[in-house]
């Protein structure tokens, strides 16, 4: 454990950060997730919904620099393909 202020403090910064980056991720992952399972029950309406909410996640995720804008651009690409691939 750290003795000196300014490390404990850094140390609860950092864990502040942790939870908060955990928290978008596991948004985004759950987001995901929906559309996936939209896309299995092969509802293409609910699937178009979930995509648009998923999208706005995946976007706020990275305006907060959880993820990488190139990353989150990919994923939604994908699950955008994946949408559209639907009959």
């Amino acid at each position: 454990m750290a003795n000196i202020k300014s490390a404990k403090k850094r140390i609860l910064v950092a864990q502040t950060k942790a939870d908060r980056n955990k928290a978008i991720k596991s948004g985004v992952k759950t987001a995901i997730k929906k559309v996936h399972a939209a896309i299995e029950s092969g509802d293409k309406a609910a699937a178009s919904a979930a995509l648009l909410a998923a999208t706005s996640e995946i976007d706020t995720a990275a305006s907060k620099g959880v993820y990488h804008k190139n990353n989150a651009s990919r994923k939604v690409s994908r699950l955008a393909a994946a949408v559209n691939k639907m009959a």
